[in-house]
């Protein structure tokens, strides 16, 4: 029988330490404030963000050794979110409505991206584009597959050329009326991949 002293057993590694929440929590903020500093101003700082937050610097500097790691950290965040929400948006919506809804955040997201490029192409080399690109490509295939099933779309409609169209997202500049703009520009776009645009 094998020996059971506990002087003889063998030790199991070690658990990893979960994060705390009180950290977990304060990571989110940083990631929330900074994206609405990187819109309004793309040079914005580490401080500046740090004291929106209500964390010091110790805390910034842990969680974001650089103004690049939070910029990038936002991007990722993001991204992954508009790609996470399309199967909750079909679920809990009309295949059109869950389109129409998934514009409005892909809306959202291109407005930081437009006011974070210049930040953002000097942050990094990585071509974060093609690592995000395909997942993107795929959640709104998924609710362009809906909308057709449903007999709402025209059946040509792809979800590279649609991303492709709506890519104004991230190219117009903002402005006082940036919303209403861009809901009629939206508008236009789903009209025109109905399968029986509106008169």
């Amino acid at each position: 029988m094998p020996d059971t002293r506990s002087g003889d057993r063998q030790m199991a590694p070690p658990r990893p330490r979960p994060k705390r929440s009180d950290a977990e929590d304060n990571r989110a903020r940083i990631i929330d404030i900074a994206r609405t500093a990187f819109a309004a101003a793309p040079d914005a700082t580490l401080q500046s963000i740090a004291k929106a937050a209500g964390v010091g610097q110790g805390t910034m500097y842990r969680h974001f050794p650089s103004r690049e790691a939070l910029l990038l950290a936002v991007y990722r965040t993001d991204v992954e979110a508009l790609v996470e929400v399309a199967p909750s948006l079909l679920d809990a919506h009309e295949p059109l409505d869950a389109l129409r809804l998934w514009f409005g955040r892909l809306a959202a997201y291109g407005r930081i991206k437009h006011g974070a490029s210049q930040a953002m192409e000097a942050a990094t080399r990585a071509d974060l584009k093609s690592q995000y690109y395909p997942p993107v490509v795929a959640a709104l295939d998924q609710l362009l597959t809906a909308c057709k099933d449903a007999g709402h779309l025209r059946p040509g409609a792809d979800a590279d050329e649609v991303l492709l169209l709506v890519s104004f997202l991230w190219r117009a500049e903002s402005g006082p009326d940036w919303q209403e703009r861009t809901d009629r520009m939206l508008g236009i776009v789903v009209d025109g991949l109905r399968t029986a645009p509106r008169a």
